[in-house]
């Protein structure tokens, strides 16, 4: 009997640091973080974290330290005039804040170096400008991509005046922003329906992006080209990947820095505008200048069924849409996906209404400076529809999918969810945190009439866990998880809305 109590007692220990596995911390909302406030968690430094937020022509970097309580907020008094767009690339510590406004007729794209408090460390450096802007712009010109070891940083624009030649301007700067390379690109686009997407930048400094072909501007892609701009070259390499007889829509493309390979991947259909099949994938290595792998797979019916919501068997996968990809040290990945449509006035839109792509979720938005219209690769004015009509949001099933280094897949499972609202996507999907040991999805659920954050966690041979409710669920606050970032090992960062303020929420696991 004596031996019994201490191992009764390890395990009412366990018990008790296992209930306590899940923490949330909140901060008191502010009464100057309004409902219609622009933010961004930008990341942890120092023990602190740090917030950007935007409100009007007011801009600040907000600091809160352990227990969320904000210790600081910086207003950042050199943005003078109106921001269009902003960005943030941390460093252990320091930030780079890159931004564009118009003057007169000229765009600049700035970059400012910030310390842990949100504080100047120098004065804004020019990253570059565009002249004859003969419109007031509201939407961003400059994109900007870093290497995943942020050691490069790229900022390019592209202008499609001439339908047949597009001009990609591209600057590449290293860590300290010291000018690398500029590069003006010609690329040929022969057919009407041709655009750029997915630019992406690996740890040699060396873009890539993806030429792809449509019939329409709003149906398949039918052929994709490979882009490779080298570091220091001003010129650039292409190749046209195989397709076979299938159609391609929503194409993605990640580096592997490790194993020196571009991914690229896409949903398929076997007839045009078809429902969606399978997976396409190909693996390009750097290295020998060549495809060493090109496959499909094909989903199985038993997938199929468990991933569909209260559609038919073969229209399973005809909402998703790729939402993450994650490289594995072996050269192997997963590809995460998410169910999500819109419907207006009670037309449901789907994905040929999206022009190759989700809905609310693309990765990058790349513009052109050409006329005010702008270049939208990813999006559709339909999607929209009248100001003045209802739109409602939907996010359903996230389907997760493993494969081996060979290409071949090797496993499924599903997260089955159904979310909906109204005029806003900000409460719907999912944040993602990854552990290394667990794949963790948040979300809220709809339980009686109010949104629970829930926790499903999957491991790393496929098998989905349905983690306890998070301990310190306040009533009143709405959580925003599509929105969360995070920002160490087992900590992320998931805006809120309580009373109409906005405020922020950690959790650690």
């Amino acid at each position: 009997m004596k031996k019994k109590v201490p191992l009764l007692l390890a395990c009412l220990l366990f018990a008790c640091l296992s209930g306590y596995s899940q923490k949330i911390t909140y901060s008191e909302p502010d009464r100057d973080d309004s409902r219609t406030l622009n933010f961004e968690a930008v990341g942890k430094m120092n023990g602190k974290i740090l917030v950007y937020k935007n409100y009007r022509d007011l801009h600040y970097i907000a600091t809160y330290d352990n227990d969320m309580k904000m210790t600081e907020k910086v207003k950042l008094e050199f943005l003078t005039y109106r921001v269009i767009n902003t960005e943030f690339i941390q460093y252990p510590d320091y930030l780079y804040m890159i931004y564009q406004y118009q003057r007169r007729s000229v765009m600049y794209c700035m970059a400012v170096k910030l310390d842990g408090s949100g504080k100047k460390l120098g004065e804004p450096v020019q990253l570059d400008s565009t002249d004859n802007i003969n419109y007031s712009a509201n939407n961003k010109i400059y994109s900007v991509i870093n290497s995943d070891d942020k050691q490069k940083i790229m900022v390019f624009k592209i202008n499609t005046r001439n339908d047949k030649l597009h001009v990609l301007t591209t600057s590449l700067f290293n860590k300290d922003l010291v000018l690398q390379k500029k590069t003006r690109l010609n690329i040929n686009m022969p057919q009407r329906n041709d655009f750029l997407s997915e630019f992406t930048l690996d740890n040699e400094g060396d873009m890539v992006c993806v030429k792809a072909s449509g019939t329409t501007s709003n149906d398949n892609i039918n052929k994709i080209t490979l882009i490779i701009k080298p570091a220091l070259s001003d010129f650039y390499s292409s190749a046209d990947l195989k397709v076979g007889n299938i159609f391609l829509d929503d194409v993605r493309i990640k580096a592997d820095n490790i194993n020196k390979h571009y991914l690229i991947t896409s949903y398929l259909s076997k007839t045009k505008r078809g429902n969606i099949e399978g997976l396409y994938y190909t693996l390009w290595d750097k290295v020998q200048n060549k495809e060493i792998l090109n496959a499909t797979t094909v989903f199985s019916d038993e997938f199929r069924e468990d991933a569909k919501g209260e559609g038919n068997l073969k229209a399973a996968f005809n909402d998703y849409f790729l939402k993450n990809i994650i490289l594995r040290k072996d050269g192997g990945f997963i590809i995460v996906s998410e169910s999500a449509y819109t419907s207006s006035r009670g037309n449901t839109l789907n994905r040929w209404d999206y022009l190759y792509g989700s809905p609310y979720w693309s990765p990058v938005d790349y513009y052109s400076w050409n006329s005010p219209i702008g270049y939208y690769p990813w999006w559709r004015s339909s999607m929209f529809g009248n100001s003045n009509s209802l739109t409602r949001y939907f996010a359903d099933n996230v389907a997760v999918i493993s494969f081996e280094p060979n290409g071949k897949m090797e496993w499924s499972n599903v997260i089955r969810k159904s979310q909906y609202d109204d005029n806003t996507d900000n409460f719907i999907g999912y944040g993602i945190l990854n552990t290394g040991d667990q794949l963790h999805f948040i979300f809220n659920l709809q339980e009686k009439r109010s949104m629970i954050l829930s926790d499903q966690s999957v491991s790393p041979i496929g098998q989905v866990n349905r983690n306890p409710t998070f301990k310190n669920l306040d009533k009143g606050y709405d959580f925003m998880p599509r929105h969360a970032k995070q920002v160490s090992a087992r900590v992320t960062i998931v805006p809120c809305q309580y009373r109409g303020f906005t405020c922020f929420a950690k959790l650690e696991f």
